[in-house]
């Protein structure tokens, strides 16, 4: 069984985690198999969004617990693990395409760090997210980091220290994710939204992306420094003239990626 499958309907690419008998677990083989799909897929010029789904009746149920328990275990084991997982959780931010993970039934402990380190997602209203690991001992120190980033300390604080699942209308209270619809309509609205994305520019969306997290953690000032020159260079790029143009003339674009 291959861990990850891939379907290209241009502009889009569905990703799909396919491990279902353990709800999707992020193994080293699955986070490997994620980590070169993505890969794959940032390479391609025809796709400009990237939807990251789950088979079987849940998204991600986090890291294979087996791969992490047991004598033979050692430090290095786990250091490889976790060095893999956060390297695949990257790739997510650096490839150009935006990533929307597309969620149904639970996206727990790492599973929830997948949701967070996408650059959007969207979920059905019967979803439930959760950083359990407290539960077993196992504080989630991983997962905090793209999700405090994401919906702030203290709602971060109360997921982790809890446990808790949250479900999805809190989740998008939080920010964790940007749309929840109900499972009949996550195929669809998601397939709309990805489209809608996708009618841009592939260069400008690598271009703004990339610029986004960039500018992320500076001043005010370093990142209108940055940011100014990001669009100064933006405008004088093929796509950005024949865009506005297009716009002046009252036409849709015709975009050339470059």
């Amino acid at each position: 069984m291959d861990h990850v499958l891939m379907t290209r309907e241009p502009p889009i690419a569905w990703i799909t985690l396919n491990h279902p008998q353990k709800r999707n677990a992020l193994s080293l083989e699955v986070i490997s198999a994620l980590e070169q799909t993505l890969a794959q897929a940032a390479e391609d010029t025809q796709i400009k969004v990237l939807v990251l789904q789950g088979n079987g009746p849940a998204f991600c149920a986090g890291h294979d617990l087996q791969q992490l328990t047991g004598s033979d275990k050692n430090i290095h084991t786990f250091r490889e693990i976790f060095a893999s997982c956060a390297r695949m959780m990257q790739t997510l931010h650096h490839i150009p395409q935006p990533v929307i993970a597309k969620v149904h039934g639970i996206a727990t402990a790492a599973g929830c760090q997948l949701v967070a380190a996408c650059d959007l997602a969207i979920a059905e209203d019967k979803a439930r997210f959760a950083t359990p690991g407290v539960k077993i001992g196992l504080f989630c120190s991983t997962p905090m980091t793209p999700l405090i980033r994401l919906i702030g300390r203290r709602r971060a604080m109360d997921m982790l220290i809890s446990g808790r699942f949250v479900p999805a209308q809190e989740a998008l209270s939080f920010g964790l994710v940007n749309r929840v619809v109900s499972g009949q309509e996550l195929d669809e609205e998601t397939a709309s939204w990805a489209q809608e994305i996708g009618s841009a520019s592939r260069m400008t969306l690598g271009l703004g992306k990339k610029a986004l997290y960039r500018q992320a953690d500076m001043s005010e000032a370093e990142s209108y420094a940055y940011t100014q020159e990001v669009i100064a260079m933006n405008c004088v790029m093929e796509d950005a003239q024949e865009g506005m143009q297009a716009f002046l003339d009252k036409r849709d674009p015709v975009w050339k990626d470059r």
